[in-house]
């Protein structure tokens, strides 16, 4: 933010080389703490997942999962792989959605330049209007929120209701195992392409990556512009989609067990 201000507020190019400095720093410590919350994150979900198990245990006078979780079994092992499938499908729609509210943002602000062309003038008469942007983004955190939070909701309630107990417990291993690999991955690349980007500006035009403007340098903006919300969107919200999940299954635990004594609707198992 600080960098940003220095930029529009058109400071000595010495006070942007600092707060990039900074910044650069700021990528790697986050990058380092957004680990810790991972792990974090992937303790309370398997915390989580036992209590599951430990429920359909008691609840069943040890019938089901008397000897833990085979992931032998067919269903778990099918809904095992599911579980991978979902975080790859919520931080695709997280990164869909943030383009989209990138674009119409972009959108608002020509039309405020097109409309009001004095805007940038030294003393300008005109003033910029900041509650649609302000809207643009409210709305857009909201409504595209909707269809990725109806998905970690839904998924395990339907598949307790309807394939049981075993295919919910394949389910969260899979969705926990695959949440923290991509989770990881996603705030390092984030980071790490962020920092390109800054390293290359920080170059002179007579160097090897020829510095701000080249040809270098424009790939390096394309790939931040995948790596912020690889860091600040979808890596960071895998957290509560291995957590959610967990704690959904935990609640309806019960739910799913009344249901042909946890064999599901189409009683599978």
């Amino acid at each position: 933010n600080a960098g940003g201000i220095a930029e529009m507020a058109e400071l000595h190019p010495s006070v942007r080389e600092k707060t990039d400095a900074l910044d650069a720093a700021g990528n790697t410590t986050a990058a380092i703490g957004k680990g810790f919350a991972i792990g974090s994150a992937a303790l309370v979900s398997l915390a989580l997942f036992g209590a599951f198990v430990t429920r359909i245990r008691h609840s069943s006078e040890d019938a089901l999962f008397a000897n833990g979780v085979n992931m032998l079994e067919p269903l778990t092992f099918a809904f095992l792989i599911c579980g991978g499938m979902i975080p790859f499908a919520f931080a695709a729609m997280t990164m869909k959605s943030v383009g989209l509210a990138a674009m119409e943002m972009v959108m608002e602000v020509q039309r405020q330049f097109d409309e009001k062309p004095h805007l940038l003038d030294e003393n300008p008469t005109e003033r910029p209007d900041y509650d649609a942007c302000i809207a643009i983004s409210t709305n857009a955190s909201l409504k595209e929120m909707v269809p990725p939070g109806a998905m970690v909701i839904f998924t395990p309630l339907l598949t307790g209701i309807f394939f049981g107990v075993t295919a919910v417990s394949g389910l969260l291993v899979g969705s926990l195992i695959a949440s923290v690999q991509l989770a990881i991955s996603m705030s390092n690349s984030g980071g790490a392409w962020d920092n390109a980007k800054k390293y290359i500006e920080k170059q002179s035009p007579d160097s090897e990556l020829k510095g701000k403007g080249s040809d270098i340098h424009k790939a390096a903006v394309v790939g931040d512009t995948v790596g912020d919300p690889f860091k600040d969107t979808s890596g960071p919200a895998l957290n509560i989609v291995m957590k959610l999940m967990a704690v959904l299954s935990l609640v309806f635990a019960d739910t799913f067990y009344a249901i042909n004594n946890g064999s599901g609707v189409f009683k599978l198992a």
